[in-house]
């Protein structure tokens, strides 16, 4: 039965179901798989699943193939790790930090919450925007940011000089960046000659899983911005998104852990030095 279900349903699915000729369902249900597995045809449909129970086979979200379109993927992520561990092995002159943007806004996005009633994400005023640049560091867990109405040219170049005075102390600041065009634009790579200790990484194309400040992003949406109550205070809550990310000012442990940069994952393995 199990290999029954790594593939996809068919014909006895579909007839099932009561589709048109030629259109199995994608997805397994209770019944299909009942209609498919001819030892199963004498079962009710709570026996099935006592018996999907038994042999350890639930229903489970599926993960979405990791996939970058950049013919020199593999090329780019030896480097990122190369140069990663060249981090822990010096960190006394070395630095590597991880560097995105990202936006939010005025108006909550919903989520579930405990409630009698379903809560309501509020929608009061003009629905304005915030955006962010951040860096974190690979090895302390140390964040900086920058925010601003617009972050362009001008801020991502002065984010990059924020860093160089931030490292004050570091011969060479790994900066790990995706492609979007503000990073190489003209201006930009100017201000990065004047920063000679910043050396930038570049990540293969459209690879965010190469990139732990997301899963940051993603913690600052889950505690802070989802179903917000701050619709009406513009200010009250980027003070609060600000004070989310100054928290690991000093570096931060389990934020090392909540991003995947300590344990057994692929930019983990690559920190393991000793």
């Amino acid at each position: 039965m199990a290999e029954r279900l790594q593939q996809a349903p068919g014909e006895e699915a579909r007839q099932e179901l009561g589709l048109p000729d030629g259109v199995p369902p994608a997805r397994w249900q209770l019944r299909t798989i009942r209609a498919s597995v001819p030892s199963l045809a004498d079962y009710t449909l709570s026996g099935i699943w006592r018996l999907l129970q038994r042999s350890h086979l639930r229903l489970r979200s599926a993960h979405g193939q990791l996939y970058s379109p950049d013919p020199e993927y593999q090329t780019k992520v030896d480097r990122l790790c190369t140069c990663l561990r060249e981090a822990a092995l010096h960190p006394e002159t070395m630095v590597f930090l991880f560097l995105d943007e990202m936006g939010y806004y005025r108006w909550p996005d919903p989520a579930p919450d405990w409630s009698r009633l379903p809560p309501v994400a509020t929608r009061d005023g003009n629905n304005r925007q915030q955006r962010l640049i951040g860096a974190f560091n690979a090895l302390t867990g140390r964040v900086d940011y920058l925010d601003a109405y617009i972050i362009g040219r001008e801020k991502v170049g002065l984010f990059y000089r924020q860093l160089d005075a931030v490292y004050a102390d570091a011969q060479t600041i790994y900066v790990a960046q995706d492609n979007w065009s503000i990073h190489r634009h003209p201006d930009v790579l100017a201000v990065l000659e004047t920063v000679p200790r910043i050396q930038p990484i570049w990540l293969p194309t459209y690879a965010p899983w190469l990139n732990p400040i997301e899963k940051l992003w993603r913690w600052l949406r889950e505690t802070v911005l989802k179903l917000h109550r701050q619709a009406g205070d513009w200010q009250a809550l980027r003070q609060r998104v600000n004070a989310f990310l100054e928290q690991f000012a000093p570096g931060s442990e389990p934020l090392l852990h909540y991003v995947g940069l300590r344990g057994e994952g692929k930019l983990a393995t690559c920190l393991q030095v000793a």
